[in-house]
């Protein structure tokens, strides 16, 4: 569990942190497998004999005092007795976790715990058959990968959907589907329950067993022809046809489907929905109308229009898939508007995915899929963030569900390893914390999580049948408690920024403007921030004197250069109102893909955050023998550095760049045994979704999809619109803002 704060040090009060103009919060990272500092858990039993404080409910930590027969809780203060159990587990400290580091995890008893009974993880692959060849065989590889990547004991389903839902079953010799029409009106619900059309476990093939005929099973996808959609979908409203994508029954159907066996055929279920296009049949149809030209015509602004959900059709779907245990991921692969914002809530609040392909060509949807099923992860996770008494968390982000009855308190269905939400926090009074550091501030984050547990991890107790592979669940509750100091000034507050967190806080804060109220609302914010940071940061260094008549813009320090911790930002802020998630639509940015954006970068630890928004440039001048670590992404770096070779990290996309200047005689492409190919092996290891590699080389291949990231330059992109500028004059306009603010 990685947690990281915007500020190391906290400041003291209210007053400090509204003087400081910085966010305050941290970011969670749950299911990682070691802390910020690299640092494992420190692993125990008895996770339900943990001691827990009468008054607020946080557990025993190593910040608590703790004496022969009570303990003193480290958030509340307040005293607890300890149980004669608790007394002589405590008696032994060396054999306890909670009692060797703040961070623990713990195993907790599962209910039916007879390992012959235990309920197997599922996964179901919804195929949208309203489509091309093409596409179907880009998903054929994608689940003959995912095949390859599910572990023993799990099952799978096969379905697909257009005017009609298809069940197949792949468990006998011949791979069998059975079809029900979907209802065409936008009320309609499927006429008979899935139950009845096939018994669940007949729909779900075990992989161990049924591997070979699931892909048989794969093979016979076809697209549903035109005649069929017209016949089935029929005429609409001035003999249009209505289309035949009725995605949004089928789904509610599979929901409804597997939600009556949670907890007990399945222990997390998993369905994989591969769309080629906007759901426009049946319930959940969506008229993507809303996107072209009318916006002109009736003056309404796209950048506020396309990004809320046009429908609650799929956020209340979104609820039926929580309660029913089931993760949906999204993978649409498609250059036609799909609204995605109404479909986003599948996904992010179930705790899946959503990818965006835009076309079949060069889709990296087969590796992404392996890599999602190969690394571990949790289900059935509840995480709840606790306070010290002097503050409380804000506003939560993330691809979670909250819970209906308690407060900051979220569940998320499924979660990996690279899963990160946020917080921030606010004062609960105005006093703040105790200025002479004896009560220091405290967070405490419970997350509690089920795994899958192969043979060689189980207990030698266990007995593992010679004729199968026997993984086991495990349910798990870890703790991490964290303890901070405050910050007697702003300038120890400033001193213990982390920048990458503060990023990670800011994007989450201008998602949430721009959905709300726009993006140019969400532009705004951001650039007024950054405007009254600076502000506040020259009168708390007292750098810029007041003088009535004179100007000030000469002596305001808009680059930070007495902060080093805050010298980051303005680059930060510069790179994010340039990146598509805040351009206008005019700048040509699609509606789909700014979802897209919206919901990778609200899951991206800050780190990778950072690299998304503001990539990383480094020159090689061999391909064996790195030049310089990193460069500005600005033309000038280029020529300055005298480097033959550049290499550009923006976390989705990397890309090799051989300048024209380069000696002839180096290798290109980079040899697969070289420094260069290691880093970008490594680097591809290490990410969530398969990043696309790119070798060009200057004054022979076309530079742009490089030169478009070096964007410190002014017009960099030509399209001579007056909202791009270099960062010189992004600076040069910074500093005009602070001067009125500061009048």
């Amino acid at each position: 569990m990685a947690v990281r704060p915007t500020v190391s040090r906290f400041p003291v009060d209210p007053d400090a942190q509204e003087s400081s103009g910085m966010p305050w919060g941290v970011t969670v990272t749950p299911f990682a497998a070691k802390d910020e500092n690299g640092q494992s858990p420190v692993y125990g039993s008895d996770g339900h004999l943990l001691p827990r404080c009468d008054s607020c409910w946080a557990y025993f930590n190593t910040y608590c005092e703790l004496d022969q027969w009570s303990w003193t809780c480290s958030l509340c203060g307040q005293p607890n007795g300890l149980s004669s159990k608790a007394i002589a587990r405590y008696s032994h400290p060396q054999s306890c976790a909670e009692m060797m580091s703040s961070f623990i995890d713990l195993e907790l008893p599962v209910e039916g715990s007879d390992e012959a009974m235990q309920p197997r993880p599922v996964y179901v692959a919804a195929v949208d058959l309203c489509s091309s060849e093409e596409f179907l065989e880009l998903t054929k590889s994608a689940l003959l990968a995912a095949l390859e990547a599910l572990g023993p004991g799990s099952l799978f389903g096969l379905a697909t959907f257009s005017h009609k839902l298809g069940l197949y079953d792949v468990q006998g010799p011949i791979p069998v589907v059975k079809n029900v029409f979907i209802p065409p009106d936008a009320e309609g619900t499927l006429p008979v329950e899935l139950e009845d059309v096939m018994p669940l476990l007949q729909f779900l093939a075990p992989v161990e067993t049924c591997k070979d005929r699931i892909a048989s099973a794969l093979e016979t996808l076809r697209p549903a022809t035109s005649w069929e959609r017209t016949t089935g979908a029929g005429q609409g409203l001035d003999g249009i046809l209505m289309g035949g994508r009725g995605f949004g029954v089928a789904m509610e159907a599979l929901f409804n489907y597997l939600g009556s066996e949670y907890g007990s055929i399945f222990a997390l279920a998993r369905v994989f929905a591969f769309l080629s296009g906007p759901p426009d049949y049946g319930a959940g149809q969506l008229d993507t109308r809303r996107y072209g030209e009318q916006y002109a015509s009736k003056g309404e602004d796209a950048d506020r229009a396309l990004l809320p959900e046009q429908t609650p059709f799929y956020k209340d779907l979104a609820a039926i898939a929580v309660q029913s245990g089931v993760c949906v991921d999204i993978f649409a692969v498609t250059n036609e508007y799909t609204d995605l914002a109404s479909l986003k809530f599948l996904s992010i609040e179930s705790g899946g995915s959503l990818l965006l392909y835009s076309n079949t060509d060069d889709s990296t949807l087969p590796q992404d899929m392996y890599r999602m099923l190969s690394r571990p992860y949790a289900f059935g996770c509840i995480m709840r963030l606790r306070t010290s008494s002097e503050f409380k968390p804000g506003h939560s982000y993330g691809h979670f569900f909250p819970d209906p009855q308690y407060e900051n308190v979220q569940h998320i269905i499924c979660c990996d390893s690279y899963a990160t939400y946020a917080y921030d926090f606010e004062f609960a009074n105005t006093d703040g914390f105790s200025r002479n550091g004896t009560e220091p501030p405290v967070i405490q984050i419970a997350f509690q999580y089920t795994v899958v547990v192969p043979p060689e991890e189980l207990s030698n107790s266990v007995l593992v049948s010679s004729n199968r592979s026997k993984h086991s669940l495990k349910r798990r509750l870890r703790i991490r408690t964290l303890q901070f100091g405050t910050a007697q000034n702003i300038t120890e507050l400033y001193d213990s920024v982390e920048h990458e967190v503060v990023l990670s806080l800011l994007v989450h804060k201008v998602i949430l403007a721009s959905l709300e109220q726009g993006v140019r609302e969400g532009r705004m914010l951001l650039h007024d921030w950054l405007v009254i940071l600076t502000a506040q940061y020259n009168d708390a260094y007292r750098l810029v004197q007041y003088r009535n008549g004179s100007s000030m813009t000469s002596q305001v320090d808009v680059a930070f250069s007495q902060c080093p911790q805050l010298q980051h930002l303005p680059r930060l802020v510069f790179a994010l109102l340039r990146n598509p998630l805040l351009l206008f639509h005019e700048e040509g940015v699609h509606p789909d893909y700014r979802i897209y954006l919206q919901c990778l970068f609200s899951a991206l630890e800050p780190s990778s955050l950072h690299r998304a928004v503001y990539p990383v440039l480094t020159s090689y001048s061999t391909p064996d023998k790195q030049a310089y670590p990193r460069h500005s992404l600005s033309r000038a770096a280029l020529i300055t550095s005298g480097s033959p070779i550049f290499f550009l990290d923006a976390f989705t996309t990397l890309i090799v760049f051989y300048s024209s200047t380069a000696d002839p005689t180096l290798p290109f492409p980079p040899p697969h045994d070289c420094l260069l190919r290691s880093t970008i092996n490594k680097l591809k290891q290490q990410r969530c979704i398969t990043p696309k590699l790119m070798f060009i080389r200057g004054g022979q291949d076309d530079a742009t999809p490089f030169e478009n990231y070096l964007i410190e330059e002014q017009d960099v992109d030509g399209s001579g619109l007056t909202s791009v500028m270099g960062f010189v004059s992004f600076l040069e306009d910074v500093t005009r803002s602070v001067v009125e603010y500061m009048k």
